[in-house]
């Protein structure tokens, strides 16, 4: 039976689960008991251990046949010492992991002003975020060609779901750029972000890129507008961009502050699997307000 294990056990990986063709010994990497609880539910064994720590993840080595490395770098340091420490630990059993599904971002393409990019498009992060990611995909590639491991690389834009929609932002009223300068902005849903990191685990070409992106083309106030009505709540203003920054969260800029459109040609031609939701209206076709309410969407 084939070993596989979940590092950075959140949504998207716990959503996996279900979706899983075979029956794999299921291991994922805790950092507290009640993380332990919940994956113990769903038939995993837990294995205690923090990537911030080190000496904690010598259980890993020689472990799994599948790794799902889907932590993200720590917020507060330069490049990804969490990285570093996953494959220092995997590179000292006496086998190592013949695949690796790392999630990674779009946002490593930085600002294209608007341009279609795709995976042999050049990486120019503009946030200390999007640096940490390339410097984390820079050290797997690097593993990937010393180890022989298959690594796939998944570049994901905005990931949303039923409790993951910025329905605060609109409570708020966050202003909105001014028609003209509204930023492209993708997007894509937590179940098929968890079914892509699936194919990827299946695929047996050596190690790739993809961006895992829906099928929509979206501008970022288009997005929100959709939101507002299809939840009654009311339109954010347009305003000049200038004033917009003036007006929300640092955070919230640096999203706005950057526009791309990303094709996500490869991933649909290689792995031949329609998105559960293409587009982020497909999905609010079939959620109501009322399941908005009850599911605690209020990011």
């Amino acid at each position: 039976m084939q070993r596989w294990l979940i590092i950075g056990s959140g949504d998207v990986a716990r959503r996996m689960v279900p979706l899983m063709r075979v029956a794999p010994k299921l291991f994922a990497l805790c950092r507290d008991h009640a993380s332990a609880a919940r994956w113990r539910s769903l038939g995993a064994t837990p294995l205690m251990g923090d990537l911030d720590q080190p000496g904690t993840l010598g259980r890993l080595s020689g472990l799994a046949h599948v790794v799902f490395h889907f932590a993200p770098p720590a917020p507060d340091r330069a490049g990804d010492p969490r990285t570093k420490h996953l494959i220092a630990a995997l590179e000292r059993g006496a086998s190592l992991p013949h695949t690796l599904v790392y999630i990674s971002t779009t946002g490593v393409y930085g600002d294209c002003r608007g341009a279609l990019v795709d995976e042999c498009s050049p990486v120019r992060p503009g946030t200390a975020r999007a640096t940490r990611r390339v410097e984390a995909e820079t050290l797997l590639r690097a593993f990937a060609v010393r180890s022989g491991c298959h690594v796939s690389i998944l570049r994901a834009p905005g990931i949303y779901a039923e409790d993951r929609l910025p329905l605060e932002r609109l409570k708020r009223q966050d202003p909105l750029p001014e028609l003209l300068s509204d930023p492209w902005t993708n997007h894509i849903h937590a179940q098929d972000l968890a079914q892509a990191a699936l194919d990827a685990a299946h695929r047996t070409r050596p190690s790739r890129v993809y961006n895992v992106v829906d099928d929509s083309r979206l501008r970022m106030g288009e997005f929100y507008e959709s939101l507002a009505r299809h939840f009654r709540l009311p339109l954010p203003s347009r305003l000049p961009l200038d004033e917009v920054r003036r007006k929300i969260s640092e955070i919230s800029w640096s999203f706005m502050a950057e526009s791309r459109q990303v094709s996500n040609a490869r991933i649909k031609r290689e792995f031949g699997r329609a998105w559960y939701y293409p587009s982020v209206d497909h999905f609010l076709k079939g959620f109501s307000f009322e399941k908005a309410m009850d599911s605690g969407s209020n990011r």
